[in-house]
């Protein structure tokens, strides 16, 4: 599931577009994946794989600032 759900949103593709080489039909993954943005599950994996990647690599679980980079580019 996981990574039939990956590999449509790396490549850009269409649900339906969904190679049948992983095993979960694709109206299944799409509305897991929907479900699960809706209940707050992708954000709940989110924090907690940054904690464990941070504790990791020895600094706090959670971040104590923030930076903002941004650049301006001039498009002709």
């Amino acid at each position: 599931m996981i990574d039939a759900i990956d590999y449509v949103l790396t490549t850009g593709c269409a649900w339906k577009a969904l190679p049948h080489d992983f095993r979960t039909p694709e109206g299944t993954v799409r509305d897991d994946f929907h479900q699960w943005r809706r209940n707050g599950l992708w954000q709940r994996i989110h924090d907690t794989l940054r904690s464990r990647v941070r504790e990791a690599a020895g600094k706090e679980a959670q971040p104590s600032a923030g930076s903002i980079d941004s650049q301006t580019v001039k498009a002709t």
